[in-house]
C-alpha cells in the first residue's frame, strides 16, 4: 500500500479542494469578502463549501448547485491599480485584487449575501489563516 500524502490545494478559501494536482502557488490565492471588506468564511456562508474548483487550461473553473460555471484566468499580470484594495482577514490588513462584478454576483448568489471574490496581490505577504 502506498502511503504517499496527496498535497491538497484549495484555490478559493472555503470551497472544495482540487481533485487534480496543481501548483501550490494557487493554494488559498482567492477568497470572498463582504461589503465591509471582511473575509467571509465557509462557516458564515455555508454555500461556499458546495463550490467545486477545477483547474483547466489556465483557468480556475468554479461550479455550484443551480449556477452556471464561472471561469477565472489563473495567471493575470496585476497592473491595474483601480481594482487593488485592502481587506481584513482575521484582523490582518491584506492587499488584494478585486475579481470584478461578474464574480461578485456569482458568489453573492452562492452565499446568499452581498460579497466579492478577491485574489491575494502577488506582492502581498502570505496570510496567516485561522487554524494554520
Amino acid at each position: 500500500m502506498n502511503d504517499v500524502k496527496k498535497e491538497v490545494v484549495c484555490p478559493v478559501v472555503g470551497c472544495q479542494e482540487l481533485d487534480r494536482p496543481v501548483s501550490q502557488e494557487y493554494n488559498r490565492r482567492w477568497f470572498v469578502v463582504d461589503e465591509a471588506g471582511q473575509w467571509v468564511s465557509a462557516t458564515s456562508a455555508p454555500g461556499l463549501s458546495q463550490v467545486i474548483c477545477e483547474a483547466r487550461m489556465g483557468s480556475l473553473v468554479l461550479r455550484a448547485p443551480g449556477m452556471l460555471r464561472l471561469d477565472i484566468p489563473m495567471d493575470v499580470i496585476e497592473d491595474d491599480d483601480s481594482v487593488r484594495k485592502q481587506v481584513l482577514v482575521a484582523g490582518q490588513t491584506v492587499d488584494v485584487v478585486d475579481e470584478g462584478d461578474v464574480c461578485a454576483t456569482w458568489f453573492s448568489h452562492v452565499t446568499g449575501k452581498s460579497c466579492r471574490l478577491v485574489k491575494l496581490h502577488p506582492e502581498a505577504p502570505a496570510i496567516n489563516w485561522p487554524g494554520d
